[in-house]
């Protein structure tokens, strides 16, 4: 297991630390040109304050890494970027991109999105100092391995925290991912938690290389994730329990006009027509496959489909 020591906005950090409770957090970079590969889901990305503090005062449970122009990062984490406004979040980011003259020509500028769940944020008390051998004048992060040497030190410490009763800061230990022991292969890995509402419309929208799963439309402001069992009914944010569909086609899809068969055909209901005397539109798309993921376990799950059909479809 990884655990990746990254320099965090002093800013980002506060604004997010007086929050009362968060499941997960958008810890964005401005550049939007550069991957992160340094983190596989599951593993932890710790905070590191910059001068003059220096030190290790929380962290988060990597999740997915995605590029998303800033209306759509807005839309899915709102303050869980770190801002309390749109507008601020618009402003800072021209800042960073060196548009501060023309603010708003950054919401459509791609930034790159590390999504992190279960984040915690430590009281000053327990703030961890800074490895030795961390890099202090690099502007990106350090990986160290978590099983041996200053890696091995810093995962014994924050779990150590994490797992400290009463709680640490305002978050209660349920709330972090239980640190456990592969005893099979003597390493160290974190019980992945389940994904929430901000990753979750990302996540769907690589997923389908955003493109509406029925039209093939790519316009990205019009595009967005759908449950298929919706979080009301039990439904939970799980890649197979999501589609990317044009804006018009999830609600239809919502409200039963439309539905998807376990064989990934569209289908349309009778009463599109006679209750609303229209819907040629979505007629000529009847019958038709939809476009997949190409990885087979993020597609939709036959099981949600079917449930789709018997229980939210009108025939």
């Amino acid at each position: 297991m990884n655990i990746y020591v990254y320099p965090t906005d002093p800013d980002w950090y506060r604004f997010l630390a007086a929050q009362p409770t968060l499941d997960e957090v958008n810890f964005w970079r401005p550049g939007g040109e550069q991957g992160f590969r340094q983190l596989t889901p599951g593993e932890l990305l710790l905070f590191r304050l910059r001068k003059p503090d220096n030190v290790i005062a929380g962290g988060g449970f990597f999740v997915h890494f995605s590029f998303a122009p800033l209306f759509k990062a807005w839309e899915a984490f709102g303050n869980k970027n770190g801002t309390s406004s749109y507008d601020q979040f618009l402003r800072l980011i021209a800042k960073h991109k060196g548009l501060s003259h023309r603010p708003e020509l950054a919401a459509t500028a791609r930034i790159g999105c590390i999504i992190l769940a279960a984040p915690f944020f430590l009281p000053r008390e327990h703030w961890i100092a800074v490895p030795d051998d961390y890099p202090m004048h690099s502007p990106q992060g350090y990986r160290y391995d978590a099983s041996y040497g200053s890696g091995r030190a810093l995962f014994d410490q924050v779990t150590a925290l994490l797992q400290q009763q009463p709680a640490v800061g305002q978050r209660t230990v349920s709330t972090f991912a239980e640190p456990r022991r592969l005893d099979v292969w003597g390493e160290m890995a974190l019980v992945r938690r389940r994904l929430h509402q901000g990753a979750f419309r990302l996540i769907i929208a690589d997923n389908y290389e955003h493109r509406c799963a029925v039209t093939g439309e790519r316009t990205l402001p019009v595009l967005e994730a759908a449950h298929i069992v919706p979080v009301s009914r039990g439904g939970q944010h799980r890649p197979d329990n999501g589609l990317l569909l044009r804006s018009d086609i999830h609600t239809l899809f919502d409200l039963g006009y439309v539905t998807i068969t376990k064989n990934a055909e569209f289908r349309v209901s009778n009463s599109l027509t006679s209750e609303w005397q229209n819907g040629k539109v979505y007629y000529a798309l009847q019958s038709t496959k939809i476009r997949l993921p190409s990885n087979t376990e993020n597609r939709p799950s036959g099981e949600f489909l079917e449930w789709h059909n018997d229980t939210v479809f009108r025939g």
